[in-house]
């Protein structure tokens, strides 16, 4: 088995149990090389209430000195659009990758700008 196909295997065993509502959104992740993204979305009405990645200018990923600290901007980022439309409580969806590394400083970041998992 690929490391693709036991991350794709590990996120759908965790997409069993971790849903998405109005009240409380999905905060789901994907790691890729270079780049982080999150976004948090409403699985019964299918839509991303929000959204941030490396790629936003606002999360100031150039200005990061490593991967991690980007990560911990793209959490605060997209803690701070949740926060504005309204969005207080998430449930973290990791998507099958470890809870460490940038997955875990984006989560930190998160809620250090007042999301609560």
């Amino acid at each position: 088995m690929s490391r693709l196909t036991g991350r794709a295997r590990r996120a759908v065993r965790v997409r069993k149990k971790v849903s998405g509502t109005a009240e409380r959104p999905r905060l789901a992740v994907f790691r890729s090389n270079r780049h982080i993204y999150a976004q948090v979305i409403d699985d019964i009405a299918g839509r991303t209430m929000a959204a941030a990645s490396t790629l936003d200018a606002e999360a100031g990923s150039g200005e990061a000195s490593s991967k991690r600290e980007a990560a911990s901007a793209v959490g605060a980022l997209v803690a701070r659009r949740a926060l504005d439309k309204g969005i207080t409580q998430v449930v973290f969806d990791r998507a099958g990758y470890r809870y460490q590394g940038r997955v875990a400083s984006l989560a930190a970041g998160a809620r250090e700008a007042g999301l609560q998992f």
